[in-house]
């Protein structure tokens, strides 16, 4: 009788088909050569290892301080394990990379190439990030901006009845066409969180271009709810596959054979999310413009976190603004780069060179997380800061609430990474959005339910414990 330690003696590796497989030699009594046979049809194949030298990768970032160095090094030790994934064939780095997670996480700012294979931790939860540009003419700014802070939806959840917008048959017949995108609470999200913004760095700016004078509306966020679900459920089809084919694979690095059914329904739910993203800006850029009684004078579009494809290779771009035409089919102008809400959104145009992949940065970046941010201003207040680093702008928090993370001194230094794009030829500026004022979220967690209620019970735990001492 054959036994699972008979199988593993022949260096096979132990699993789920070593039950079905035993049975089946067992009852037929297979021995020698027709063991063999069976064993060649049945054993899973060989396992990908990690490549024995990482890939190397092109760096389009210099430091001017101590601290900007410490976050380089550590993006570039991550990129470095990163670039072992046996999928990878380039990579790059661009001025406002900056980790997003362990060691061996693709960074904000990276770039990463892998041959048919659609790396789902990639592109993150934030799938499609962008921003979208809307020119209004001679309109007033701050009329606009009022307006558009009245129309916009910032914070956790979607619109509530009677303020949302209305779902394109379209763009529903995909989500119901795709088993990535059809279940219930996608479609739901799909409808409720349509004109929504979310929270984090994403804004509504209004900014005058340096070149007409026009007032300009652009608008930065991603596929909110519905992106993070098809998120969720790639991880999952990607581990399953990493443990199954390259288990020595880092789980964030964890791949979906783009050639697979599962890669290729995979795909085209990216492609749905992505229509599903340009139309969560439209939708609120369409509706400004209805209330402000404006005339459309340009309007374009791009993403900046989403992969990319190019025959059998798919360019994986974690908060990176696409350049070469091959990655955006609908293209209808320049690019946007924004920086931070004091500074000018930079409006630029480029081509693939050597050591871009055909990508620019998506923004300024981060030196330092937020908490860390948060920590170096200890001793200043929040209005403080608020009025030190917003004169001269009408900076404003949907909620409220400054969020000091999101104040300009939270990012690199926005001379600094305009001058980078420069020197390591990522780009043409050819028009700045100087800025009028902006609307974020702003710390919507501060009067959140869940930290009233840890506050009061904080309070509460207190009296109680002075009571005792009293007693």
């Amino acid at each position: 009788m054959i036994t699972g330690q008979d199988l593993i003696d022949k260096g096979l590796q132990p699993g789920k088909w070593f039950k079905d497989a035993l049975e089946h030699i067992n009852a037929q009594g297979l021995e020698g050569e027709s063991l063999e046979a069976y064993l060649n049809t049945k054993k899973p194949a060989p396992t990908i290892p990690l490549l024995a030298q990482a890939v190397p990768f092109h760096e389009n970032i210099s430091a001017d301080t101590p601290i900007e160095q410490d976050n380089i090094d550590y993006v570039r030790q991550s990129m470095q394990r990163l670039m072992r994934t046996p999928t990878v064939v380039s990579g790059a780095i661009m001025p406002d990379a900056c980790p997003a997670g362990p060691l061996g996480t693709i960074p904000v700012g990276g770039i990463v190439v892998a041959r048919n294979a659609i790396h789902p931790g990639m592109h993150s939860a934030d799938i499609c990030c962008s921003v979208m540009l809307t020119n209004l003419g001679k309109s007033d700014p701050k009329q606009v901006l009022d307006i558009a802070q009245q129309l916009t939806h910032f914070g956790p959840g979607g619109r509530p009845e009677g303020q949302q917008f209305a779902l394109p048959a379209d763009i529903e017949v995909e989500f119901r066409d795709n088993p990535y995108l059809n279940s219930r609470r996608s479609l739901s999200m799909a409808r409720e969180h349509l004109g929504t913004q979310g929270d984090g760095n994403h804004f509504l700016y209004v900014g005058v271009s340096r070149n007409t004078g026009d007032t300009m509306l652009v608008t930065h966020h991603g596929s909110r709810g519905p992106g993070a679900l098809l998120y969720k459920q790639g991880m999952k089809v990607a581990e399953n596959f990493r443990k199954a084919i390259s288990p020595e694979t880092d789980p964030n690095n964890a791949w979906i054979p783009a050639e697979s059914e599962e890669g290729q329904r995979y795909w085209a739910a990216l492609q749905t999310i992505r229509n599903w993203t340009k139309q969560n800006h439209l939708c609120l850029h369409e509706a400004v413009v209805e209330q402000l009684g404006a005339t459309v004078q340009q309007q374009y579009w791009n993403e900046h976190n989403f992969v990319f494809r190019d025959g059998d290779l798919y360019y994986h771009a974690k908060g990176a603004t696409p350049m070469d035409p091959k990655f955006m089919p609908d293209i209808t102008g320049p690019r946007i780069i924004p920086l931070n809400m004091a500074q000018p959104i930079l409006i630029v145009a480029g081509s693939t060179t050597e050591t871009n992949l055909g990508f620019a940065p998506h923004g300024a970046g981060r030196n330092l997380s937020r908490t860390s941010h948060k920590r170096s201003k200890l001793g200043q207040t929040k209005e403080e800061i608020f009025a030190e680093e917003t004169q001269g702008i009408d900076a404003r928090f949907y909620f409220n609430q400054i969020d000091i993370s999101e104040l300009p001194s939270a990012y690199k230094n926005a001379e600094q990474v305009q001058q980078q794009i420069v020197d390591f030829d990522l780009a043409t500026i050819v028009d700045e959005i100087r800025p009028y004022g902006c609307v974020m979220a702003g710390d919507w967690e501060q009067d959140a339910p869940w930290r009233k209620k840890k506050l009061a019970k904080a309070a509460a735990n207190a009296q109680a414990d002075d009571s005792a001492l009293a007693e």
